[in-house]
């Protein structure tokens, strides 16, 4: 039986050692797709957040406040006028509520480091799960279109920020 406590989560710098553990995580099948290559390739490539630059400006590490653990990661992308964000739980984080709650949180960091831009994070449209996660936080797709990932040319929704909070959920 999963453990649904919702933990308080911490955004810190993301480490060398966080991005090794993040590239070690497996997900079960459809979300294998998401899994990072190993460390030393995304060393070898400069890739994301192998890249000690990329890492440091894009990246931070979600940590659960109660226990130190790393439970995620976040991207905070900025473009002209919009920041783009990527996240991801820990396998065995995922499904007990805890996405919502770190959309949240990283729609928060993107503001204060960028406030008068748009918040906006794609999505591989058969992804039902994060598709409902981004709308429980206060996303609405706004468009949809083909593009290229690691895995190939993929489906995706762009959900943009609204500000439709649940007041239920505190940050």
């Amino acid at each position: 039986m999963p453990n649904n406590h919702m933990p308080e989560l911490a955004l810190e710098p993301m480490t060398a050692l966080d991005g090794q553990m993040i590239c070690e995580w497996r997900y079960p099948e459809p979300y294998h797709l998401f899994r990072w290559p190993s460390w030393e390739e995304m060393i070898r490539h400069g890739k994301e957040f192998g890249d000690p630059d990329i890492r440091s400006r894009q990246y931070l590490s979600v940590r659960n406040r109660e226990t130190d653990e790393l439970v995620g990661y976040v991207q905070l992308f900025a473009m002209d006028r919009v920041t783009r964000i990527g996240m991801g739980l820990r396998p065995d984080c995922c499904d007990r509520g805890w996405g919502t709650k770190l959309a949240r949180i990283v729609v928060q960091e993107a503001l204060r480091r960028h406030p008068r831009a748009e918040v906006d994070l794609e999505v591989e449209k058969w992804n039902l799960r994060a598709i409902r996660t981004y709308e429980k936080a206060g996303f609405v797709a706004t468009d949809q279109y083909d593009r290229r990932a690691a895995h190939g040319i993929v489906s995706v929704l762009c959900m943009v920020w609204h500000n439709q909070p649940d007041p239920l959920i505190q940050l």
